[in-house]
């Protein structure tokens, strides 16, 4: 083969790897289209559905009353000034995350039993209950986890229990879930299981970490995150699609992973529930 033949040929590759190129570009830009347009066709879903119109109701209620509140202020009508304190805000938060949630959970409870004793102290025993507030609450939240989320998980484990029979799977194991509460704290998980089917998360002025990069689901598993002053990392494999339904206030939910691929009918599907109110929760793929 002569030099010119050689140079041709080479020339001939180099288009044709230039032209695959190209090809590969736009199929990727094409796919992340189809990926944006997808998800904006699942918010509009979530929009219509009758549980998102129920979270935006309650979240309108909230904003309207705290909203009419201040106008009220604004004009200098006499309302008291623990309204607008710091503890009256924890108990509104509690009053709206237990509506939110039929009053299932601990962290509405939670919000209102510290919002109210600091702002029955504060406004109307004058501080005499200083000494005594932190074992009250402490002896009070205590008693709470003894006795309330044992009946919650116990309910919760039913479900999962019903959903894995349905499924053939079996009745699930306690690593096939989570229940994680931190309270001015943080909590790492690493889940294995294969047949993941959710849980529940609670922050309050803390976070969780959770990965579930080595885990498997069996077709769809749900995740209720409650996260007040606080956030969530969670590492989803890449292949799952992620459905969020969760109500936030001051806070966001935002979707982070590197996606190689759009997958068009998945079959792996792990759906957020829950509040975020001054918070975040992100969404990775793996870890730095």
């Amino acid at each position: 083969m002569s030099d010119d033949q050689n140079w041709w040929e080479d020339r001939k590759a180099k288009r044709e790897a230039d032209r695959a190129s190209e090809e590969r570009w736009w199929q990727d830009k094409q796919a992340r289209r189809e990926e944006r347009r997808a998800r904006r066709e699942e918010r509009m879903q979530r929009w219509n559905s009758g549980n998102d119109r129920s979270g935006r109701l309650w979240t309108g209620v909230f904003l309207l009353i705290i909203g009419g509140v201040a106008l009220l202020k604004s004009f200098a009508f006499d309302i008291p000034d623990w309204l607008f304190s710091w503890q009256m805000l924890l108990i509104a938060l509690g009053l709206f995350i237990g509506l939110r949630h039929n009053f299932h959970g601990g962290a509405w409870f939670i919000l209102i039993l510290i919002g109210g004793a600091f702002l029955a102290n504060d406004y109307f025993l004058k501080g005499d209950l200083h000494k005594h507030i932190w074992p009250v609450i402490i002896i009070v939240l205590g008693a709470f986890f003894i006795f309330r989320p044992g009946r919650s998980m116990h309910e919760q484990r039913k479900k999962w229990e019903e959903q894995l029979k349905l499924q053939g799977e079996g009745a699930p194991s306690k690593e096939d879930f989570i229940d994680a509460t931190s309270i001015f704290g943080s909590t790492k998980k690493n889940i294995l299981s294969k047949h993941f089917v959710g849980g529940d998360i609670t922050n309050i002025f803390g976070g969780t970490e959770l990965n579930l990069t080595q885990a498997d689901i069996p077709g769809q598993a749900v995740i209720d995150i409650t996260t007040i002053f606080g956030g969530a990392e969670l590492f989803v494999p890449s292949h799952w699609m992620v459905k969020s339904e969760i109500v936030t206030i001051f806070g966001g939910v935002e979707d982070k992973r590197v996606m190689s691929t759009v997958i068009d009918t998945p079959d792996k599907v792990l759906i957020l529930k829950g509040t975020v109110i001054f918070g975040g929760i992100e969404i990775k793929n793996f870890k730095k």
